[in-house]
C-alpha cells in the first residue's frame, strides 16, 4: 500500500533558469539529506558533472550553486503520493506539484524528466497545464545502475546542459 509522502523540498531555480529537470518524488535518502538525489549511489550529480567537465558537487549548497550556474532548475513532478520506499513502480494516488506555476516564475524553455515514471506522470498530470513536453532521460537511480555506464549516462545528460546554454 505504501506510505503517504508529502514533498518537502522547495524547487531550485532563479530568474536565469532555462531548463527544468523533474524527478518523481524525493527518495527517503534525499528527504533525510534535505536535498535532491541524496542517495550516495544515485548517479544524477555524477552524470551532470561529467557532462559539464566539472567535479561532482558535494553537499546541498555546492549542488544548488552548480544548478544555478548552469541555468538548471530542479524539482519533482509530485507534491504527494503513496510510495513504498523509493520505488517509482509503487506510486499510487499521485498529486502534482504546480509545475505550470514554476514555469510562470522562471524563463524555462525546456523540461526533462529523469526516468520513465517521471515522464509518464508529467505527461498525465502537468503537461495539460504547461503545454511544454518533457524529454525523457534515463533514471540515475541505483536500481537502474546496470542499464547505462557512467559515460553513457553523462552523454545523455549533456542534453540538459546544451538546452540551458541555447540562446540568450
Amino acid at each position: 500500500m505504501g506510505e503517504i509522502v508529502l514533498h518537502a523540498l522547495p524547487p531550485v531555480f532563479d530568474g536565469r533558469s532555462r531548463v527544468l529537470v523533474l524527478g518523481t518524488m524525493p527518495s527517503p535518502a534525499s528527504r533525510a539529506a534535505g536535498f535532491y538525489y541524496g542517495h550516495p549511489r544515485n548517479r544524477f550529480w555524477r552524470a551532470l558533472a561529467d557532462a559539464s567537465g566539472e567535479p561532482v558537487p558535494e553537499g546541498p549548497e555546492a549542488r544548488r550553486a552548480f544548478l544555478l550556474r548552469h541555468r538548471i532548475a530542479l524539482w519533482d513532478v509530485l507534491a504527494s503520493c503513496r510510495i513504498d520506499g523509493a520505488s517509482d513502480a509503487s506510486i499510487r494516488a499521485p498529486v502534482a506539484n504546480d509545475v505550470a506555476g514554476l514555469l510562470r516564475r522562471a524563463p524555462i524553455r525546456a523540461v526533462f524528466a529523469t526516468g520513465q515514471a517521471a515522464g509518464r506522470l508529467y505527461d498525465r498530470l502537468c503537461l495539460p497545464a504547461t503545454g511544454l513536453p518533457a524529454a525523457r532521460l534515463p533514471s540515475t537511480s541505483p536500481a537502474n545502475a546496470g542499464r547505462f555506464t557512467d559515460a553513457a549516462l553523462a552523454a545523455r545528460y549533456r542534453a540538459v546542459l546544451d538546452a540551458a546554454e541555447e540562446g540568450p
